[in-house]
């Protein structure tokens, strides 16, 4: 196995000054489809659910607890368990957001078509606009990646900060279009530091 002498130190600041330039590109490219999405989740009936695999599919399933835990209902689909029963947990009242870098993952192109029989709207979390989840998406947050920060550019890294990043804005944009309370939070964070704080606030 080859040896690398970079030191240390200059491997971490690179990879955090490729995860802060990809966070800096994102700024740039919301727009007027961040507002739809926004306003799509506030008008349904059902839940947000979000999907991935691998990597994405952890990212999602973060995006799933801040969402909870700010009033958004929502529930993690693992893409592949989808195929497998899980899909029973989507209803035409969903909103179905589908995280993936290249949009083309064999998961994600097995489980579309099913989520559009089903009716439910579909966004695309994606990093490639030519790919098969963009183009068979309703909405697109549109999360651009250079490279990953990975020495072989392959492990995802920026992808997934990327992605973390844009669910969490999306997750405060409904927080406030909700009117999401600190006493809200407290009913649905009864536990731990963040309810003792949460409560705190309230007697303010």
């Amino acid at each position: 196995m080859a040896t690398n002498c970079r030191n240390l130190g200059e491997i971490a600041l690179e990879v955090i000054a490729k995860e802060a330039e990809a966070i800096q590109n994102l700024s740039s490219v919301i727009d007027e489809n961040f507002s739809r999405v926004v306003n799509l989740i506030k008008s349904i009936k059902g839940r947000v659910v979000i999907t991935g695999v691998g990597k994405s599919g952890i990212i999602a399933s973060k995006i799933v607890a801040t969402m909870n835990s700010t009033g958004t209902k929502a529930q993690f689909l693992h893409a592949a368990d989808a195929m497998h029963g899980d899909l029973g947990m989507v209803s035409s009242d969903d909103v179905v957001i589908v995280i993936s870098k290249s949009g083309d993952t064999a998961e994600i192109k097995n489980l579309v078509p099913y989520v559009r029989n089903i009716g439910a709207p579909i966004v695309a979390m994606v990093s490639n606009l030519d790919s098969y989840l963009a183009t068979n998406a309703d909405y697109i947050l549109y999360a651009p990646v250079k490279s990953e920060a990975c020495l072989c550019n392959l492990a995802p890294t920026v992808s997934t900060t990327v992605h973390l990043v844009l669910g969490d804005a999306l997750a405060v944009a409904l927080e406030q279009e909700k009117m999401f309370t600190a006493e809200d939070f407290a009913r649905v964070h009864p536990g731990g530091t963040l309810g003792t704080v949460s409560r705190n606030k309230q007697s303010l």
